[in-house]
């Protein structure tokens, strides 16, 4: 007698859904781009923050990058603004759905270049968004000429050096008022994931700079945002680890230590606490990390600032408590008596 083997059934997170929900379609960009393990990433945080794909708005601009919000969440809303208008495009829809969670993947040409002014009323109005820079250091698209975020020094495979100084988007956030400021290297699965999960929990503002080699123009010796020289330059701030409050978990252990930790599927996460006194609360000591960490030509990641104190875009705006989008006609257009009423007052 033959009997046929069932397939396991598969793992589903705590709103009921399998991993394969959380997934777009087939990538088209190169292999070992560092943008598909960012796609990846956002994956995995979703499908472990139970977000649901349904409430999910995915934006993005024009560039390498801005093509990614097809290879993730393939069952929520997006949209693909044009070069550099990303921000406000997703101030409107935000604004109109302020019970959805949105993410706005952009590239270092697309935020630190044409859209550096609307980055910039982003980060000051503290609009509840996931603002991702898939940061290379070249335009892509255009045949890999150096982007605002070039290191001065850093060398194109045609041999050209760049000397100009790059602009740091995580200082500009700082500067600008975004309330949670991270920077992180896509091959750093654990913890771009940590800050990704941490970043689905707050609300406000949320600026990640995740360095993203690009394996066909900057991957070559002499560039500074190559798999190899972050590798070795990276200097980590911290370790980065995010318990959400759905499964909140009490350590205490003293400085200096270390500490493992079972978590609720099974698996241990050990802890380290670290001995130096930084503290991502202070934007100065935040801005002090960074200078000092370009001075010496590393990477800093980790996260540099956090502020939940701050109030949102949409609390400032004292909005109604009903998304825009769902009020009825009634409710957002005047009726023609106090239009007509307008045009009399104006004669």
């Amino acid at each position: 007698m033959s009997t046929t083997a069932v397939p396991p059934a598969p793992k589903l997170n705590r709103i009921g859904l399998p991993a394969a929900d959380y997934r777009g379609s087939k990538t088209t960009l190169c292999a070992g781009c560092g943008h598909n393990a960012i796609s990846e990433r956002i994956i995995d945080a979703c499908y472990e923050m139970g977000v649901n794909p349904h409430r999910f708005l995915k934006l993005s601009g024009i560039g390498c990058s801005s093509k990614t919000p097809a290879y993730f969440l393939g069952r929520s809303f997006g949209f693909n603004s044009v070069h550099g208008r990303m921000p406000s495009v997703a101030t409107g829809a935000v604004l109109a759905n302020r019970d959805m969670l949105a993410l706005g993947v952009s590239g270092d040409g697309d935020t630190a270049s044409i859209g550096l002014g609307q980055f910039i009323h982003l980060m000051r109005r503290n609009l509840p968004l996931i603002y991702i820079i898939e940061d290379n250091g070249v335009y892509g698209l255009t045949k890999g000429q150096f982007s605002a975020t070039a290191d001065v020094g850093a060398k194109r495979k045609s041999g050209v050096i760049n000397d100009l100084p790059a602009l740091d988007t995580c200082a500009l956030a700082i500067e600008s008022g975004a309330t949670f400021v991270a920077r992180s290297f896509s091959g750093d699965k654990r913890q771009l994931t940590a800050i990704l999960k941490a970043a689905l929990a707050h609300r406000g503002t949320v600026m990640i700079d995740v360095i993203s080699p690009c394996v066909t123009f900057n991957d070559h010796e002499g560039s500074t945002k190559s798999y190899k020289y972050v590798q070795e330059h990276e200097e980590v701030l911290q370790e980065v680890s995010f318990v959400p409050s759905f499964e909140e978990i009490h350590v205490d252990y003293d400085p200096g230590t270390t500490l493992d930790v079972a978590m609720h599927d099974g698996s241990h996460l050990r802890l380290r606490k670290l001995e130096r006194d930084f503290d991502p609360s202070s934007a100065d000591q935040a801005l002090g990390a960074l200078h000092a960490a370009a001075a010496r030509g590393e990477v800093l990641t980790g996260v540099f600032y956090l502020d939940t104190s701050k109030p949102d875009f949409v609390a400032q705006l004292d909005l109604v408590p009903a998304p825009l989008a769902q009020l009825p006609l009634e409710a957002v257009r005047p009726p023609r008596a106090v239009l007509e009423s307008i045009m009399q007052s104006l004669a």
